[in-house]
């Protein structure tokens, strides 16, 4: 690999201005955007024509399209993250019949959960290795095409008559997933500009990624109960086909790379003249660009004390999602004698909580944009550890203390709606802290924070994968109270991270060569 390829992924030495030839952050799209002044036929030479924005004002630019305009894609990207993410969990309640039917057994490991350890992992995979091809190509495209393939992939799932053709078609629609989930996650960065801009959609946007994959039990347990489990995927595939259409009609373009080879297509057919992109004319090595997509993010998080820690909470955070779709039926069905569906439908408490963690994480954002009067470091530029500021509430009192009151509570003597309001404290927590996590790696990585991001991605997928393959295990071995508490420590010293930064936070930064390239960044624009 030459130089100039190592570059593009490894950390620059603190103070060294460093520019990518193919940025993968959105923040850099944003402020290319903002300062092309190029009009849109300049020429080159006697031959070619350089096709660019008319200046930051071209209405063809995402970030000026019509409020109206942005607020349907936006909601239109929301909708289809709660329809695919459903497929992840809504299984999970069936799996004593899918045992049954397949000839799986419990007992001695917990092999009915293969079919989401492979989703999972599937998703973990598809999004560093097709991401920035898809990225290239164009987000519409790329949304509509993953999308029928997941349709396609619902069918062997609903007819599969052996259990590990579930599990291998599983992989790959969890890909397709993965995918979808990060395009719609573009969609939203590539029209709201600027924090304050992006601030709600991407608070919803992150709401709907932790609702989807919790409420599957809950839909799930509603369908299996009346129909059996062939029909969760059945009703899925209904679902998922109605809504195709309306996706077609309502997802546009938002990549301006894509955008601008549009341009200079319709120049060269109006006009015969030679009219490129200078993404064109310089041409994309995609293979190098794969290789940045899986490389930095790995480097960053062997090498960064901040990376390496926030994956592990936000992993944490999102693998207990997954973790309640194994112990929650457990420990209802030994004390309460709740059915697979029943427990379920308990699941919805961690959607509830989830829902409320919404409200607390828009007040962090007026903490956060306020902390610009009082930033002694940059003045008039908010503090990036001000994103941390409720993350200290969700990660103490709602997911270690959620944990804590469904570990002491889960005793048949005491009603059932004790241990369920712990699980709807937990999803409260866990919204606040995965948010606070995606918002402060953002800020405080600048033009890295993509590689950040797909990081934390790959290790939220991960341990979704593995970590409640032990919870079977666990709860039975500790019981239902140690076990949970088992947890709750685990988040008790995970919560610790938002202290340390907001007593040492500026020093972290300055001492990160990826973050002090940021602080840099920030310093001369």
């Amino acid at each position: 690999m030459s130089a100039a390829e190592n570059n593009l992924y490894e950390a620059p030495r603190s103070g060294e201005h460093v520019v990518d030839q193919r940025d993968l952050s959105r923040l850099d799209e944003e402020n290319a955007l903002r300062e092309e002044k190029t009009p849109r036929t300049e020429p080159t030479d006697d031959d070619v024509q350089l096709v660019a924005w008319n200046g930051p004002d071209d209405p063809d630019i995402p970030f000026n399209w019509p409020t109206s305009k942005k607020w349907v894609l936006t909601i239109t990207a929301l909708l289809g993250t709660l329809t695919v993410l459903i497929n992840g969990t809504a299984i999970t309640v069936a799996a004593a019949d899918i045992n049954e039917e397949f000839g799986i057994s419990d007992a001695s490991f917990p092999n009915s959960y293969w079919p989401v350890s492979s989703w999972t992992v599937g998703g973990a995979l598809f999004m560093m290795i097709f991401l920035p091809i898809l990225e290239d190509v164009g987000m519409r495209l790329g949304y509509l095409v993953t999308y029928a393939l997941f349709i396609l992939f619902l069918i062997p799932q609903a007819v599969a008559q052996n259990f590990w053709t579930l599990v291998i078609v599983r992989f790959f629609a969890g890909g397709c997933v993965s995918v979808l989930a990060n395009i719609i996650c573009s969609i939203i960065c590539d029209i709201w500009e600027g924090d304050r801009g992006r601030s709600v959609p991407m608070s919803m946007y992150i709401t709907c990624y932790l609702v989807g994959s919790t409420i599957g039990p809950v839909i799930g347990g509603a369908i299996h109960q009346s129909l059996g489990w062939r029909w969760i995927l059945w009703i899925q595939l209904i679902w998922t086909g109605i809504f195709y259409p309306i996706f077609f009609l309502l997802i546009a373009e938002t990549r301006g790379p894509v955008l601008l080879r549009r341009r200079a297509k319709r120049i060269r057919a109006k006009t015969g003249k030679k009219a490129y992109t200078r993404e064109e004319l310089e041409g994309t090595d995609l293979w190098a660009v794969i290789r940045v997509s899986v490389k930095r993010p790995m480097y960053m998080l062997c090498t960064e004390w901040v990376v390496f820690t926030f994956t592990l909470w936000s992993a944490f955070s999102v693998g207990t999602v997954y973790v309640f779709t194994q112990s929650v039926e457990q420990v209802f069905n030994e004390l309460y004698g709740f059915e697979s569906y029943s427990a379920g439908y308990v699941q919805g408490a961690v959607v509830i909580g989830q829902i409320v963690g919404w409200f607390p994480v828009q007040l962090n954002s007026r903490w956060y944009f306020a902390s610009a009067a009082r930033n002694k470091e940059f003045p008039g530029v908010p503090i990036p550890e001000a994103r941390l500021y409720m993350s200290i509430l969700g990660g103490f009192v709602g997911m270690t203390g959620g944990m804590f009151v469904y570990a002491w509570t889960s005793y048949p003597q005491i009603h059932w709606i004790a241990p369920t309001i712990g699980l709807g404290m937990v999803g409260f927590g866990i919204n606040v802290v995965v948010s606070a996590i995606a918002d402060y790696v953002t800020d405080a990585y600048s033009k890295y924070a993509a590689s950040v991001v797909a990081a934390i991605a790959f290790g939220e997928n991960i341990v979704a994968a593995f970590l409640p393959l032990a919870a079977s295990s666990m709860y039975t071995t500790l019981g239902f109270q140690w076990a949970s508490s088992l947890l709750g420590f685990i988040s008790l010293i995970l919560a610790m991270a938002p202290v340390v930064l907001l007593i040492w936070g500026p020093e972290v930064r300055r001492r990160s060569p990826f973050m002090s390239q940021a602080t840099y960044d920030a310093r001369i624009e």
